[in-house]
């Protein structure tokens, strides 16, 4: 009677706990919609009741159904349109920000001294297996207005992992070291992750 009696004070206790998460899971849910629409420009307002004649609402009708009539590819394009959610857009809207900044910043003269800076950094390939040969090859291969490469070498990690690491010169002006961190990653096929050991003005 005591192990029945301890499994049905487990099993209400679940069920409470059970409960009290599917409360939490409601609220958030509905935070998230509330946060999806106003990121996407929305918001809740009362309808309010729009006058209208008959003749005009009978016009419109008629309008709407000739249109229908003809415009079956627009309707079809916009069912096929992938929404974008408020996240979406939001990361888009910050892309086209930073390109926008990056662009004035390239636009503006340089004014005062050129200076350059000696910069070491960290490759780390995906695996043992990952060829450090064309590896060095693609990453050679970043072109940047004030971006010259120097020596390399084979470090190891561990486990038979090597990752190259390899100096450059920059026109610290020129170019940004997170633009060629970007850069760098982007190589997916043989790049796990990038680090900058050391960055040093001449």
């Amino acid at each position: 009677m005591q192990l029945f009696g301890g499994l049905e004070g487990r099993v209400e206790k679940l069920e409470a706990e059970n409960a009290h998460l599917f409360n939490i899971t409601n609220i958030l849910a509905k935070r998230l919609a509330a946060l999806e629409n106003m990121m996407d420009g929305q918001t809740v307002t009362a309808a309010a009741p729009v006058a209208t004649s008959k003749p005009a609402a009978k016009a419109a009708k008629k309008e709407e159904s000739d249109s229908d009539d003809f415009n079956f590819s627009d309707s079809e394009d916009e069912d096929d349109a992938p929404k974008e959610s408020g996240m979406e857009r939001m990361k888009r809207l910050a892309a086209e920000k930073k390109a926008e900044e990056a662009a004035k910043e390239a636009a503006k003269p340089h004014s005062g001294p050129i200076t350059k800076s000696n910069v070491l950094i960290d490759v780390k390939p995906w695996s043992d297996e990952t060829d450090l040969v064309a590896m060095e090859k693609a990453i050679r291969a970043i072109e940047m207005e004030g971006l010259k490469w120097g020596d390399s070498k084979h470090v190891e990690i561990g486990f038979g992992i090597k990752k190259i690491r390899i100096g450059n010169c920059i026109v610290d002006h020129l170019v940004g070291l997170y633009e060629l961190e970007e850069k760098l990653t982007d190589l997916e096929e043989f790049v796990q992750s990038v680090d900058i050991v050391s960055h040093n003005k001449i």
